[in-house]
């Protein structure tokens, strides 16, 4: 029998005065992306925003649909959404936010492991690991680089590309 410890690298920060200037910016962007939110059923909002090499910061946010589980959270929104028009300009950095009426946050909410599995695909598709800040309004904010810091068992089968099987 062998033996196996795992260990995340995670900061965490008190206050978005903490942080560097151009990621205290993508925050309230990701806070601005919570409008969009279509979250009648759960009354729980996401919103994200994510920083691209080039500048450019797109947004997107969960959107629930009475057939559930045809909605979609946000991270998968803002990847699918890169992935589709922008994945020549590499994601940089995403931060993730979340409110609701229905009580208060005092943590980072965490995305879910289908989330963590699609941004393991297309950090591997653009080669490089991305930053996330995971920014509680009423809390701590939590800043990792690279999506094995959250899912450190990826799936992943190299063979599924090797078109000489």
């Amino acid at each position: 029998m062998t033996e196996h410890e795992i260990k995340i690298n995670f900061k965490e920060y008190a206050s978005l005065e903490e942080l560097e200037q151009a990621d205290q910016q993508l925050c309230k962007e990701a806070v601005k992306a919570l409008k969009t939110s279509h979250s009648p059923y759960s009354k729980f909002r996401v919103g994200v925003a994510m920083q691209l090499k080039s500048g450019k910061i797109l947004h997107a946010s969960n959107q629930e649909n009475a057939a559930y589980p045809s909605g979609l959270c946000a991270e998968r929104v803002a990847l699918f959404h890169w992935g589709a028009n922008y994945s020549d300009d590499p994601i940089e950095t995403m931060a993730i936010t979340a409110y609701t009426d229905e009580f208060q946050l005092t943590r980072p909410v965490t995305s879910c492991g289908a989330c963590l599995q699609v941004l393991a695909e297309y950090e591997k598709k653009q080669n490089s690991a991305i930053k996330m800040l995971l920014y509680c309004q009423q809390g701590p904010i939590w800043v990792a680089t690279g999506v094995e810091s959250f899912l450190p068992f990826l799936f992943f089968e190299d063979r599924l590309t090797n078109k000489a099987l």
